[in-house]
Protein backbone atom coordinates (compact mmCIF):
# COMPACT_ATOMS: atom_id res chain seq x y z
CA UNK A 1 0.00 0.00 0.00
CA UNK A 2 1.73 3.43 -0.95
CA UNK A 3 1.59 6.52 -3.63
CA UNK A 4 1.86 6.06 -6.55
CA UNK A 5 3.61 8.69 -9.49
CA UNK A 6 4.00 8.79 -12.86
CA UNK A 7 6.48 11.17 -14.73
CA UNK A 8 8.92 11.93 -16.87
CA UNK A 9 13.03 11.52 -15.49
CA UNK A 10 13.44 15.41 -15.40
CA UNK A 11 10.56 15.58 -13.21
CA UNK A 12 11.89 12.96 -10.94
CA UNK A 13 12.48 15.42 -7.54
CA UNK A 14 8.66 15.21 -7.32
CA UNK A 15 9.27 11.24 -6.66
CA UNK A 16 11.68 12.25 -3.48
CA UNK A 17 9.04 13.86 -2.26
CA UNK A 18 6.16 11.88 -2.76
CA UNK A 19 8.89 8.63 -1.12
CA UNK A 20 9.35 11.22 1.58
CA UNK A 21 5.90 11.82 2.42
CA UNK A 22 5.39 7.77 2.31
CA UNK A 23 8.00 7.23 4.75
CA UNK A 24 5.93 9.47 7.11
CA UNK A 25 2.48 7.93 6.22
CA UNK A 26 4.15 4.56 6.27
CA UNK A 27 3.80 4.91 10.25
CA UNK A 28 0.03 4.94 10.30
CA UNK A 29 -0.01 1.49 8.53
CA UNK A 30 -1.14 -0.53 11.59
CA UNK A 31 -0.70 -3.63 9.79
CA UNK A 32 2.55 -2.91 7.64
CA UNK A 33 4.61 -6.74 7.24
CA UNK A 34 8.25 -4.70 7.85
CA UNK A 35 7.27 -1.09 8.72
CA UNK A 36 10.82 -0.74 8.61
CA UNK A 37 11.31 -1.54 4.67
CA UNK A 38 9.67 1.06 2.14
CA UNK A 39 9.56 -0.25 -1.21
CA UNK A 40 10.24 1.53 -4.45
CA UNK A 41 8.59 -0.11 -7.63
CA UNK A 42 9.40 1.21 -11.00
CA UNK A 43 7.47 0.28 -14.04
CA UNK A 44 9.17 1.61 -17.36
CA UNK A 45 5.78 2.05 -19.27
CA UNK A 46 6.17 5.51 -20.68
CA UNK A 47 8.81 7.25 -23.01
CA UNK A 48 11.53 9.23 -21.37
CA UNK A 49 9.96 7.98 -17.94
CA UNK A 50 8.78 5.78 -15.23
CA UNK A 51 5.66 4.81 -12.83
CA UNK A 52 6.59 4.29 -9.55
CA UNK A 53 4.81 2.76 -6.58
CA UNK A 54 6.53 4.37 -3.30
CA UNK A 55 4.53 1.43 -0.91
CA UNK A 56 4.71 -0.70 2.15
CA UNK A 57 4.25 -4.57 2.29
CA UNK A 58 1.15 -4.67 4.66
CA UNK A 59 -1.01 -7.78 5.61
CA UNK A 60 -4.63 -8.18 4.49
CA UNK A 61 -6.21 -6.59 7.25
CA UNK A 62 -5.29 -3.13 6.62
CA UNK A 63 -7.75 -1.10 5.23
CA UNK A 64 -6.67 1.65 2.35
CA UNK A 65 -5.71 4.48 3.73
CA UNK A 66 -7.13 8.09 2.04
CA UNK A 67 -5.03 9.20 -0.37
CA UNK A 68 -3.07 5.60 -0.87
CA UNK A 69 -3.10 2.90 -3.40
CA UNK A 70 -3.38 -0.61 -3.38
CA UNK A 71 -0.81 -2.46 -5.39
CA UNK A 72 -0.48 -6.23 -5.58
CA UNK A 73 2.70 -7.77 -6.94
CA UNK A 74 2.56 -11.11 -8.59
CA UNK A 75 5.19 -13.46 -7.15
CA UNK A 76 8.13 -13.69 -9.36
CA UNK A 77 11.71 -14.61 -10.00
CA UNK A 78 14.31 -11.92 -8.89
CA UNK A 79 17.85 -11.16 -9.73
CA UNK A 80 18.69 -9.54 -6.33
CA UNK A 81 21.37 -7.29 -5.77
CA UNK A 82 23.15 -4.58 -3.40
CA UNK A 83 23.29 -1.19 -4.34
CA UNK A 84 26.44 0.34 -2.39
CA UNK A 85 27.32 3.33 -0.47
CA UNK A 86 29.46 6.01 -2.36
CA UNK A 87 28.45 3.95 -5.99
CA UNK A 88 26.82 5.84 -9.16
CA UNK A 89 22.97 4.30 -9.11
CA UNK A 90 23.26 4.26 -13.18
CA UNK A 91 26.46 2.63 -13.28
CA UNK A 92 24.97 -0.08 -10.66
CA UNK A 93 22.14 -0.77 -13.00
CA UNK A 94 24.19 -0.52 -16.09
CA UNK A 95 26.20 -3.63 -14.43
CA UNK A 96 22.80 -5.68 -13.81
CA UNK A 97 22.00 -5.23 -17.34
CA UNK A 98 25.40 -6.20 -18.30
CA UNK A 99 24.84 -9.17 -15.98
CA UNK A 100 21.57 -10.13 -17.46
CA UNK A 101 23.63 -10.14 -21.28
CA UNK A 102 25.58 -12.52 -20.63
CA UNK A 103 23.64 -14.89 -18.24
CA UNK A 104 20.15 -17.23 -19.41
CA UNK A 105 17.93 -14.92 -18.31
CA UNK A 106 15.89 -11.75 -19.84
CA UNK A 107 14.34 -8.71 -17.37
CA UNK A 108 10.70 -10.23 -17.26
CA UNK A 109 7.80 -8.23 -19.05
CA UNK A 110 4.10 -8.04 -18.79
CA UNK A 111 2.47 -9.50 -21.10
CA UNK A 112 0.62 -6.73 -23.38
CA UNK A 113 2.51 -4.34 -21.90
CA UNK A 114 4.96 -1.61 -23.88
CA UNK A 115 8.30 -1.23 -21.82
CA UNK A 116 11.08 1.78 -22.72
CA UNK A 117 13.49 0.44 -20.77
CA UNK A 118 16.41 -2.67 -20.86
CA UNK A 119 15.60 -3.47 -17.07
CA UNK A 120 11.92 -2.68 -17.64
CA UNK A 121 10.81 -3.37 -14.37
CA UNK A 122 13.22 -2.65 -10.59
CA UNK A 123 11.79 -3.01 -7.28
CA UNK A 124 13.93 -1.94 -4.42
CA UNK A 125 13.90 -2.35 -0.81
CA UNK A 126 15.68 0.48 1.64
CA UNK A 127 15.81 0.86 5.47
CA UNK A 128 13.26 3.75 6.24
CA UNK A 129 16.84 4.71 8.61
CA UNK A 130 18.53 5.28 5.63
CA UNK A 131 20.70 8.03 4.54
CA UNK A 132 18.74 9.74 1.55
CA UNK A 133 22.21 11.51 0.19
CA UNK A 134 24.03 8.63 0.13
CA UNK A 135 21.76 5.29 0.28
CA UNK A 136 21.82 1.76 0.51
CA UNK A 137 19.69 -0.24 -0.57
CA UNK A 138 18.27 -4.09 -1.97
CA UNK A 139 17.36 -4.20 -5.85
CA UNK A 140 15.63 -6.65 -7.53
CA UNK A 141 15.12 -7.48 -11.22
CA UNK A 142 12.27 -9.45 -12.15
CA UNK A 143 13.78 -12.39 -14.57
CA UNK A 144 12.74 -15.40 -16.35
CA UNK A 145 14.48 -17.95 -19.04
CA UNK A 146 15.83 -16.96 -22.15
Amino acid sequence: MGMKWTGKYENVKQLKEIIDYMEQKGKELKYAIKPDIQLGLSYHVIPDGFEHYSVFEVSDEQPLLEGLVELHVPELTYLITEHLKGEDIGKTYDEIASVLKDSEYIPYKAPAIEYFDSLPIKHERYPVNRDKSDPQFQILIPIMKK
